[in-house]
């Protein structure tokens, strides 16, 4: 496996990538993020390699004893005497604790396994209170971590200046913002919990599981049944640019309240694609900020907070530039006439957190 790329590189994907080498063959691959870890939660570490992994075997130890823990510690190879198995060997153990197949668990627990292990991670990291060493183990932490993964961007927008924030990582592990929206598609459809788009990421996290893995509750889907039914669309699509609001289930653990469904997606007969229209994303992003108005004075406290994803650019197709200047017009039009909504954007990508750092001049032809 050729070294990940330093910047290219989530928290999650840094972990996933240490399952697949192992830890005893870290050395030459590149994992900034884990390495800024390692100098503010183990700086006594003797190598890097040997602080990884007391990072990880910190982590670890915060999930919960069962299933969860053991499966973690299988893929990671943090069991004892799994350390120098190979990547399938640990990969079919973990699927054994859960007693599931080993594509079932390739496919949906180990991703929401070594989630939970990123989750700890950032959970540490954000409870640890960073002194200035001699080393800077504090300026390694706001340049390098903060910097990779949450950036402020300002911009003037219609004579007034505005700040939004900027979040590189994957969508489930947004914590402490109101709302976060969803792209959907026009049946209300969510698509299956172990693919890697936004709505299917949303599911699995908010979803409650048994010890064995096995789910309990999928709230996310049941609202959206539920809405639908009450709405009397069971059956039927709905017009582009709806927005349907659900709750969060599992997701509330991470300061999460809300998650509004925007209708942007239609899927296109005969196929597994879609079409997305820009207009329709700015409709939808339009009826976001009226559905926040609405509920933010039913809440207690006021909802004040909204994230988007990159509405229509995964599955739907669109180039990065194209979505953003959608997302952006409508969040450019609540902006500039005084809204004080504290706006976020969710993206997994450097090519699209660098587009958001030159908004509004970068998404113009």
């Amino acid at each position: 496996m050729a070294s990940p790329t330093t910047g290219d590189m989530t928290l999650l994907q840094e972990i996933r990538a240490v399952r697949r080498v192992g830890l005893v063959r870290l050395r030459g691959h590149a994992l900034p993020l884990l390495e800024v870890s390692v100098r503010v939660l183990a700086p006594d570490a003797r190598t890097r390699e040997a602080g990884i992994e007391s990072v990880l075997r910190h982590a670890v130890s915060l999930l919960d004893a069962g299933t969860l823990r053991s499966a973690a510690e299988y893929s990671l190879g943090l069991a004892s005497g799994s350390r120098d198995w190979p990547a399938s060997s640990r990969r079919d153990r973990a699927a054994f604790v859960y007693g599931v197949s080993v594509e079932r668990f390739r496919k949906d627990h180990e991703f929401m396994v070594l989630g939970q292990v990123a989750d700890r991670v950032l959970r540490l990291m954000a409870a640890q209170e960073v002194e200035q060493t001699e080393g800077g183990s504090a300026a390694d932490f706001n340049e390098k971590w903060g910097a990779i993964t949450h950036r402020k961007v300002r911009v003037r927008t219609r004579g007034r200046e505005t700040v939004f924030t900027v979040h590189m990582h994957p969508v489930d592990l947004l914590r402490d913002v109101d709302v976060l929206v969803s792209p959907a598609n026009v049946h209300l459809a969510l698509p299956e919990a172990y693919k890697s788009s936004v709505p299917a990421s949303l599911r699995r996290a908010a979803s409650v599981r048994a010890v064995t893995g096995e789910v309990l509750q999928d709230p996310i889907h049941d609202e959206l049944c539920d809405w639908a039914a009450q709405s009397r669309t069971s059956g039927r699509p709905v017009l582009p640019g709806t927005v349907v609001p659900t709750g969060v289930g599992a997701l509330r653990e991470q300061g999460l309240r809300r998650i509004y469904h925007a209708v942007v997606a239609v899927p296109r007969a005969g196929t597994n694609d879609y079409d997305v229209l820009p207009a329709d994303i700015t409709r939808a992003v339009s009826r976001t900020f009226s559905l926040l108005a609405q509920e933010s004075g039913r809440s207690t406290p006021p909802l004040s907070s909204v994230c988007f994803p990159l509405l229509g650019s995964g599955r739907g197709g669109l180039p990065y530039r194209i979505s953003l200047g959608a997302v952006w017009a409508g969040v450019e039009a609540e902006l500039a006439r005084g809204a004080a909504w504290d706006v976020h954007f969710v993206v997994r990508s450097p090519e699209a957190a660098a587009l958001l750092e030159r908004v509004p001049p970068g998404i113009r032809p």
